[in-house]
């Protein structure tokens, strides 16, 4: 195979060099079952590979705060200011991004593409490992998973992009249609369902379990309202019966309780290269300690030139009382000892990812939830709305989760139209996840993203945005490929 050959002579280039270092070891025969043409015959060999895939996307890519503040920053929910990040804020915040930019390829593209590459090695060899038939089919499934993932946010951020199942694939591939790629996201992630591990069966924390696989295409029927299918996914997802709403939403996204029945889609993050850093970018300029809470900020932090803020608009949207609202800070104590309010200028900050106690520089290790049990409720709580407008199960559902949040249940009399009640889970959409990476989808599957844009002023925002330009070095390297309209 291509792959196989790839690997040995990466293999191979590595053993060379070890070996120049004495001479004595190149008169002996090497004898492992790591030598390069056993080295995907073995379980180390098959789980190192997919390790790899889940690295490229858990830890490098969709989970990062890089792709999760661009998901945000185009958005009626946060901006930015200061630091090297600033260059490719101000292109979200102004929709002035274009095919050029240089993160937009290495992030968004190639990262998901890696993913699917080891994903499809693992696929190409696995049959042939010297493993259990159980184990065989536990990590096929996983790297058609993660293969599904990677083409989910593909999908999300670029529109149909090349679907490559093979090492053997021709080199330039066209863009298939967008029924095409919504017919194999669906069909690889209900193919994989049944041999998934159960929650809390799985190999270790944060792998896929067969909850996260349904999960995600909840949220895939979601976003391409595919209304009926997300109401039945949700629910097949409620009724496993191994997921709730964990009862404090403020503690929720701190390390100490991240392993809970809430997130059953999770990215995990360590205090170390790389971790969550995004409360980096939240500490205010000279930001010493939040009195309201006791947060004292500790010398083993970091506070960037970035500053990430929350509009006014957003901030002030909250019914009084709600409990999320204490993840968002309005003033603090400065190395001065002065209290620093942040009311009234686009200012306040998201201190969702809470401080993690043992976070060394810019690494913590709060991990990144990819769908939460919250979302599936609301989700069909939406999907329902769609199919038959207001509706008592709708309400119910919603009502779930503001209970959480210590706000007034709503009334179905209140909402005459469909219209009405997708407002409002639009809204209460952005209390629940904002800086978790949502909005922007919220805003392009509900209709606001660019008239919301053009509310704020953005005279640049056209309905050609809802999709990101395909990265200018793709289109280089691929001559079949065809570019987004309206770039």
């Amino acid at each position: 195979m291509k792959t196989m050959k790839i690997l040995k002579y990466n293999l191979i280039a590595v053993g060379l060099g070890m070996m120049s270092a004495c001479s004595g070891m190149l008169d002996e025969e090497l004898f492992s079952q790591m030598a390069p043409e056993n080295f995907l015959t073995t379980q180390e060999g098959i789980k190192s590979t997919l390790d790899a895939a889940y690295a490229e996307g858990y830890l490098n890519g969709y989970s990062h705060h890089s792709v999760r503040n661009i998901e945000e920053w185009c958005t009626d929910i946060e901006w930015e200011t200061g630091g090297g990040e600033n260059r490719t804020a101000v292109l979200m915040i102004d929709f002035t991004w274009d095919a050029s930019v240089g993160w937009m390829y290495g992030d968004m593209w190639l990262k998901p593409y890696r993913a699917i590459r080891n994903a499809n090695v693992v696929l190409e060899n696995v049959d042939a490992a010297d493993i259990s038939e159980d184990l065989k089919r536990t990590y096929a499934s996983e790297a058609r998973f993660i293969r599904a993932l990677s083409y989910y946010y593909l999908h999300s951020w670029f529109g149909p992009v090349p679907i490559r199942q093979s090492s053997e694939d021709e080199l330039y591939l066209a863009r298939p249609s967008e029924e095409e790629i919504r017919q194999f996201v669906e069909s690889e992630l209900l193919a994989v369902i049944p041999n998934l591990p159960d929650p809390g069966e799985e190999q270790a924390y944060g792998r896929v379990t067969n909850g996260g696989a349904r999960a995600l295409l909840t949220k895939f029927y979601l976003n391409t309202k595919q209304w009926q299918k997300a109401a039945d996914m949700a629910q097949e997802v409620m009724d496993m019966g191994n997921y709730s709403l964990y009862p404090d939403y403020a503690m929720l996204f701190r390390v100490q309780n991240e392993r809970n029945n809430e997130f059953i889609l999770a990215y995990p993050q360590t205090p170390q290269v790389p971790g969550n850093n995004y409360i980096n970018g939240a500490f205010p300029d000279g930001f010493a300690s939040d009195p309201e809470t006791g947060l004292t900020f500790q010398n083993s932090w970091r506070n960037w030139a970035a500053q990430y803020r929350l509009y006014d608009r957003f901030y002030n949207s909250f019914e009084a009382g709600d409990k999320r609202m204490d993840l968002i800070i309005d003033s603090y104590v400065n190395g001065q000892g002065n209290t620093v309010s942040l009311l009234n200028n686009n200012n306040t900050r998201s201190f969702k990812y809470w401080p993690d106690p043992n976070g060394l520089g810019n690494e913590h290790g709060n991990d990144v939830p990819g769908v939460r049990y919250a979302d599936i409720l609301l989700s069909r709580a939406e999907a329902l709305n769609e199919l038959n407008g207001p509706n008592q199960e709708s309400i119910d559902l919603i009502n779930m989760v503001r209970e959480r949040a210590d706000v007034a249940p709503l009334n179905l009399i209140d909402f005459g139209t469909t219209e009405a009640l997708r407002n409002h889970l639009l809204n209460e959409r952005a209390w629940e996840f904002y800086t978790e990476g949502k909005r922007r989808e919220d805003q392009i599957r509900l209709g606001t993203f660019v008239s919301s844009a053009q509310e704020r002023g953005v005279s640049n925002a056209k309905a050609t945005h809802v999709l990101f330009p395909i990265p200018q070095a793709a289109l280089d390297a691929n001559p079949n490929l065809i570019q987004n309209e309206g770039y």
